[in-house]
């Protein structure tokens, strides 16, 4: 027991220097077999490194960042006794396999009072969350041996749960939230809609499989999730930007000379700003048990951003701080970073509102889906010329189209309809931002 065993990065294959995205342990943890150490991430995977045997974690060599190879040292091991005989005897044959066929019978002794009580009262049926239908499925989710053997104790079908760690991991929380959210449900709820049956198109005529690329599963799986689960208002208005399109065609030519394109873009982000000071309902968030809303006292939004591979959002920060100028550089920036693969998570992270704009494409109005835990996204779609009525006569006015959906546990239709006349009122005149 004395001894430390220094564990190092296993076969990774065809991988070199692959990046270290998380340091899942700490010196004094005690550790089984089979527990992750930390996690890899390569262009095309994410590899956890499982601890060989079980013990106490003396020293780390290595921190989050840090590229290694097969064959560098991640830690000092002290093995515990069971941890040692759990070595001799062999670790090939305790993968994936035994790890959740010995536990499981164990969890059902000791907790038959937990899920399976719950599962009662919400329905008399099995819960949504009694079966796994796709082993495969489960295998590769994105989560530790610790934690796929506790949502098989619970029945849970980790391929249904989104992660709320780093890079997408589920972590234990994440498999107890979608218990909860299951069984307050009950069977017959969203999360326990039966698959769309396999269907073999190849019968009606040619076709051809393309699979889905990361970012395509990824935000589709968002964009499901924040579908069933929040309840969707979407306010649609209309706004008169007769006067801020001549003053931005106004600055066009003079910033193409220093490098900056002066698109209709940060003159919506300024004027979203000022209706979110107006109505902080709007720059707010749930917390985790839905009871208390969070007020945020910061102003970063959200873009939408259209690239070969589908769509990302990163976030512009402290908008309320920025020039227009300053707002259409980062603007270029980060659609370029985007186009080019090379947003990190953080670009990502911790935005107030979402501005997904069409209007570069077409189309005169859409419903845009909440971004959550934001509580509201704003739809921009393309502007046209109207006939508008001044009281004498009709002249032609450049009218945009607005299209707001939010969380209707947070915000109610009035006001809703408030925030949206207010921001159509400020883009049809700026100068309402300096009241």
């Amino acid at each position: 027991m004395s001894n430390t065993t220094t564990v190092h990065v296993p076969d990774i294959g065809d991988f070199k220097d692959v990046e270290i995205i998380e340091v899942i342990v700490s010196p004094g943890d005690t550790v089984s077999p089979e527990d992750p150490l930390i996690t890899l991430e390569s262009d095309k995977a994410s590899i956890e490194i499982p601890a060989p045997q079980g013990g106490t974690v003396k020293t780390l060599k290595v921190k989050a960042g840090d590229r290694v190879n097969e064959g560098d040292p991640i830690l000092e091991l002290e093995p515990s006794d069971e941890g040692a005989a759990e070595e001799a005897s062999g670790k090939e044959e305790a993968p994936k396999e035994e790890a959740p066929a010995e536990p499981a019978p164990e969890a059902e002794e000791q907790k038959p009072s937990e899920a399976p009580k719950a599962a009662d009262r919400a329905d008399p049926r099995p819960s949504p969350t009694e079966h796994i239908r796709d082993e495969s499925a489960f295998r590769k989710a994105h989560a530790s041996p610790v934690v796929r053997k506790f949502a098989r104790e619970l029945g849970v079908d980790l391929a249904k749960v989104e992660g709320s760690g780093r890079k997408g991991r589920i972590l234990r929380e994440d498999v107890q939230g979608f218990v909860k959210r299951a069984l307050s449900q009950g069977a017959g709820g969203g999360l326990g809609v039966e698959p769309m049956p396999e269907i073999d198109f190849s019968e009606f005529g040619p076709v051809e499989t393309q699979p889905l690329s990361k970012i395509n599963k990824l935000t589709g799986k968002n964009l499901h999730r924040n579908w069933v689960t929040v309840p969707h208002v979407t306010q649609f208005d209309e706004a008169d930007i007769t006067e801020l399109e001549d003053f931005r065609k106004s600055l066009k030519a003079e910033y193409e000379k220093k490098g900056v394109k002066v698109t209709f873009l940060p003159f919506l982000m300024k004027a979203v700003v000022s209706a979110l000071k107006q109505y902080p309902r709007f720059n707010a968030s749930l917390d985790a048990t839905g009871e208390n809303l969070i007020i945020k006292q910061y102003y970063n939004l959200g873009i939408a951003v259209d690239t070969p591979d589908g769509l990302v959002v990163p976030v512009v920060r402290d908008v309320d701080r920025k020039s227009l100028v300053d707002i259409a550089s980062e603007l270029m920036d980060l659609s370029q970073r985007a186009r080019d693969k090379k947003l990190k998570p953080a670009d990502m992270q911790g935005g107030c509102l979402t501005i997904s704009s069409l209007g570069g494409i077409g189309g005169t109005q859409f419903t845009p889906i909440v971004n959550a835990p934001e509580v509201a996204i704003l739809g921009v779609s393309r502007s046209s010329m109207k006939p508008v009525w001044n009281g004498q006569e009709f002249e032609p006015r450049l009218i945009l189209p607005l299209a707001l959906s939010y969380d209707h546990r947070v915000i109610d239709g009035a006001l809703g309809a408030r925030f949206a006349t207010t921001l159509s009122a400020l883009l049809s005149d700026m100068r309402r931002m300096l009241l």
